[in-house]
């Protein structure tokens, strides 16, 4: 079996599902699509991805079957139950629920209106990027905090790092990237510190990737 993880250094989501195949140590091939650039609208990618989007996870099995997986929410779902060793999901149901829930917060609320067809657009119809991009990282992270005061432990919920730990670190680098005052968040930076005295979070770090612009 071969991974290949078509990705991008600064994409967030990218940045999720190098956590994910780190925690699960699970060796995969990197392979760049710089979203600058437009390789996203290659043809050879959107065959890959139609919605030219990273990432996308190429699947292929030892029998020669090559599967294609986007979202990185979905590809962390296969993740886990394809190498279910160092689980990333904790075994009660609610809680289960509870995980996916903070991951929607920032899934469905904060990453799609920072990414930058978004922000170009914003732009394009004369508005403020900067501003608009802010105020949904704010609320989103306020949200995410509060949601987070029922469930955490040492991480987002209890004390082992789960499918929102994947999604909250890449959304703080996101938002410290975009000038967001994120010191009022006390109890997410100390997750965020713990995660990142684990290798799979510090390795998968934006600046640590071979096509990172210094």
């Amino acid at each position: 079996m071969k991974l290949v993880l078509h990705n991008y250094w600064r994409s967030s989501a990218s940045h999720r599902v190098r956590i994910a195949l780190g925690w699960k140590q699970i060796p995969y091939e990197y392979v760049v699509v710089n979203i600058l650039k437009k390789d996203q609208h290659a043809t050879a990618f959107l065959e890959k991805n139609p919605m030219a989007q990273v990432p996308a996870l190429e699947v292929t099995e030892d029998d020669g079957r090559v599967h294609m997986l986007v979202q990185s929410l979905p590809i962390i779902e296969y993740l886990e139950e394809r190498f279910p060793e160092r689980p990333l999901l904790p075994k009660s149901l609610e809680l289960r629920a509870r995980v996916r829930a903070l991951c929607e917060i920032v899934n469905s609320g904060i990453q799609p209106l920072q990414n930058l067809s978004t922000t170009k657009q914003v732009v394009a119809l004369g508005g403020d990027e900067a501003v608009w991009t802010q105020g949904f990282i704010v609320s989103g992270l306020a949200a995410f905090e509060r949601a987070t005061n029922d469930t955490a432990g040492k991480f987002c919920v209890g004390d082992a790092p789960t499918y929102a730990d994947c999604f909250l670190v890449p959304q703080l680098t996101s938002a410290r990237r975009f000038g967001v005052d994120i010191t009022r968040h006390a109890l997410l930076l100390g997750i965020e510190e713990r995660c990142m005295a684990l290798p799979a979070f510090a390795n998968a770090s934006p600046d640590k990737q071979p096509d990172a612009v210094k």
